[in-house]
């Protein structure tokens, strides 16, 4: 507009929209030579999640660790007893473990509500991020109750589907939606993710952001680890499936062991192994025995993906999955993999490309398709390789903080570095 109030035309209108602030020139002199420089006020960013594990928390942290300390001040607030924590105090975040708050629902919500408001005021917060369900929910509505200038919510899945009940479901729905105008912009781990987001009207559309779950690469192999394999105890030449991840209901562990059965009854020198522990392993060794199929059960490892890059094929069984952190590892590994086409898992796995997709809750296509990748060992190999390939050009922890950031500085309204 000029200043006597008239439009300006439409090229000019696009200039001014389009301007950047300039970047800033080099020092004449170096910071040692020069006068001691003022404090500058740091952004304030607290970081909501619900457990604070590995999947949503591992990203999590990444995007914490990797957020620029000089420009922000960054919390991480959540459930108490999670295994990142001393990660995170490790590398120098804030953390608040919030007593009484759990995963699931539970009575004591509201003072765990209390106790978020209580923290976002005092502390004066300019963005919260929330993450997961219960995280996004009280996350956000305490934002609200403080007038937390920007609001920021990552949808690392969706926090209802096809598995849990009736009411449960349309009661998760209900809160997502609920709290929908509350935030100012939506991140999604993959596009599919991003566009359920928006067919749920949980974000409005035009408003999801895809920004990839980064995996820390400098830890991956990337290729097939022969020491992992000598400390798993499986002699070379032997094939080795295997699965990483929490063993519980979502990951559908039993689906893997009855697979297992069946690549066994084709395969018999083929060995099994499951890196990961939870509330079904009991319920794993017993359905292992009764099918009688030897699969090895680690337990926690903290070198999980190491361990992962040792497996001949990575196979998730998962009933929903927003995108598979162990997923993502075992393709940066060059892992052939078979995977559930559930949620965002797709936009990973290519069928026939990055890996093989079967139907959810179907052991035998699963079998079917692992024991396709052992007899076609050229084309599995150049699965593993496009994988990699894929994972190791999108996945990398600075690019997703960089797309956090820029997220952040758009809705304060900060210039994007490098102009």
């Amino acid at each position: 507009m000029k200043h006597d109030g008239t439009l300006l035309p439409g090229a000019a209108r696009a200039d001014v929209m389009s301007f950047r602030w300039p970047a800033p020139p080099p020092r004449v002199a170096s910071a040692a030579r020069l006068p001691e420089s003022p404090t500058l006020p740091r952004v304030k960013v607290l970081h909501v999640i619900t457990r604070f594990v590995t999947g949503a928390g591992g990203n999590t942290l990444l995007t914490a660790e990797g957020t620029d300390p000089d420009r922000y001040e960054v919390w991480i607030a959540g459930v108490p007893g999670g295994e990142l924590w001393e990660r995170a105090r490790a590398a120098g975040l804030r953390t608040v473990e919030i007593p009484g708050f759990r995963h699931t629902l539970s009575p004591l919500d509201p003072l765990v509500l209390v106790r978020l408001v209580r923290l976002v005021r005092r502390e004066r917060f300019t963005v919260v991020h929330t993450h997961s369900a219960k995280g996004g929910f009280l996350g956000r509505v305490a934002a609200r109750l403080c007038r937390t200038p920007v609001v920021v919510h990552t949808f690392h899945g969706l926090s209802f589907h096809p598995y849990m009940s009736r009411s449960r479901r349309l009661l998760y729905r209900f809160l997502e939606r609920a709290t929908r105008r509350f935030t100012h912009a939506f991140l999604a781990v993959a596009p599919r993710v991003a566009q359920q987001a928006v067919e749920e009207r949980l974000a409005p559309p035009g408003t999801v952001r895809v920004v990839p779950s980064a995996v820390d690469l400098g830890h991956i192999p990337e290729r097939r680890d022969p020491a992992a394999r000598r400390m798993l105890g499986v002699p070379r030449g032997t094939a080795l499936i295997g699965t990483v991840g929490r063993v519980d209901t979502q990951k559908a562990p039993l689906d893997f062991v009855r697979a297992a059965a069946a690549i066994h009854a084709e395969r018999p020198a083929t060995a099994f192994v499951m890196i990961g522990d939870g509330p079904l392993t009991g319920d794993v060794r017993r359905l292992a025995a009764e099918l009688g199929v030897d699969i090895t059960v680690t337990g926690h490892r903290p070198d999980a993906a190491r361990l992962a890059a040792a497996l001949d094929v990575f196979v998730i069984t998962s009933l929903y999955e927003g995108l598979g952190r162990a997923l993502t590892e075992a393709l940066a590994s060059a892992r052939p993999v078979v995977a559930t086409a559930v949620n965002g898992v797709p936009d990973l796995v290519e069928h026939g490309a990055t890996g093989l997709l079967v139907p959810p809750a179907d052991p035998d296509a699963a079998a079917r398709a692992v024991l396709w990748l052992l007899d076609h060992p050229d084309q599995a190999a150049a699965m593993g390789r496009q994988g990699c390939r894929r994972v190791r050009g999108t996945f990398a922890p600075e690019d997703m903080c960089a797309a956090v950031d820029a997220c952040y500085r758009e809705l304060l309204g900060l210039p994007t570095p490098g102009f």
